[in-house]
């Protein structure tokens, strides 16, 4: 009886140690997941106004900590062209990212009319230079971010509008994104709720001009207009489209400078893009819910064609601000869909 009673601790200590050790590796796994959520919450300055909202953050964190190990997991393989990473989005799940910026276009009929008096349509034969980077010619400037206020349209103008002042006068000056947020609204745009690339060009013709930058910063939220006309950068008397094909978009790169381009930016991969040719076969050449600005082309050390697109969300999103999205696979995410650039 004895014996029993021995052989039954014995197995009751082995249990305990057993549980033991596994509460002590769950705590230690738990404990690596709260430390690399504290390291990204101090990296992107992240704070929540309760235990709870924090807990969801966490939960959808999580999540996308997954979906980024899993993808990454295929671009080591050589199977994904691009890798995602924990970027400030990634306490956003997806349909909240794209609640964010839906409305960044605005809620425009896609066969409204546009006044642009021209398209541009590619010389045939014209011989082009397989690589294009504007910003080592002094076209673009720094990357700006339009934070949470759906102004990605005038980022876009004023991209594309600053390259060809800086063509024009051989000076490179950040122009007022504010000044269209506030004061474009006669011309059909909606401020922070969304806008048209063409419509904040239509604004500067009939004003008179933008101011720069510094005269009419950025606050990331419409207030009334206070534009003066004494301050005055930057003009254009018109602005071209150009022709929706991906050959005529690389030929106004390359002979015009950054093009103002709209695309699909909805799905997660896109969200959580850190680096690479970004490669998505299921987002729309239609539904353009972003307007950013093309600076470049080119094509990687795999033989990848790609765009050099320069976004409005800060350094910290993208390889310091930018994406090189899939050149010449059929339009990919609409691209080429709705391309112009302003006549100065």
């Amino acid at each position: 009886m004895l014996l029993n009673v021995l052989l039954t601790l014995s197995r009751m200590r082995v249990l305990l140690t057993v549980a033991a050790f596994v509460a002590v590796a769950g705590a230690a796994r738990m404990s690596l997941e709260d430390l690399e959520f504290h390291g990204w919450k101090q990296k992107f300055g992240k704070s929540y106004d309760s235990v709870e909202e924090e807990s969801r953050r966490k939960m959808i964190w999580l999540d996308n900590r997954k979906l980024v190990l899993e993808h990454n997991m295929l671009a080591d393989q050589g199977i994904k062209s691009y890798r995602l990473g924990m970027n400030h989005f990634a306490d956003m799940d997806n349909e909240e990212y794209q609640q964010m910026f839906k409305g960044c276009l605005g809620s425009f009929n896609e066969s409204e009319i546009e006044s642009a008096t021209t398209f541009l349509q590619p010389v045939e034969g014209a011989a082009l230079p397989s690589a294009v980077d504007w910003r080592t010619a002094g076209y673009v400037t720094e990357v700006k971010d339009q934070s949470h206020c759906g102004s990605c349209w005038a980022f876009s103008a004023t991209g594309a509008l600053e390259g060809q002042m800086f063509k024009k006068t051989n000076k490179l000056v950040s122009l007022s994104e504010q000044q269209l947020v506030d004061c474009s609204g006669s011309s059909g745009n909606h401020g922070c709720n969304g806008g048209r690339v063409s419509k904040a060009f239509d604004y500067i013709k009939k004003s008179g001009g933008l101011e720069a930058a510094n005269t009419y910063p950025y606050q990331a939220m419409e207030g009334p207009c206070r534009f003066n006309n004494q301050k005055i950068w930057a003009k254009c008397s018109d602005y071209n489209k150009v022709q929706h094909t991906e050959d005529a978009l690389q030929y106004a790169v390359a002979t015009v400078g950054p093009i103002s381009v709209s695309v699909d930016v909805s799905k997660d991969s896109f969200q959580l893009y850190v680096s690479g040719v970004y490669d998505e076969p299921n987002c729309s050449s239609t539904k353009l819910g972003h307007a950013m600005l093309a600076v470049g082309y080119g094509t990687d050390k795999q033989g990848r064609d790609y765009w050099l697109v320069k976004n409005s969300w800060g350094v910290k999103w993208g390889e310091k601000g930018y994406i090189k999205m899939s050149r010449n696979k059929g339009n990919q995410c609409g691209i080429a869909t709705r391309p112009s650039f302003p006549v100065v």
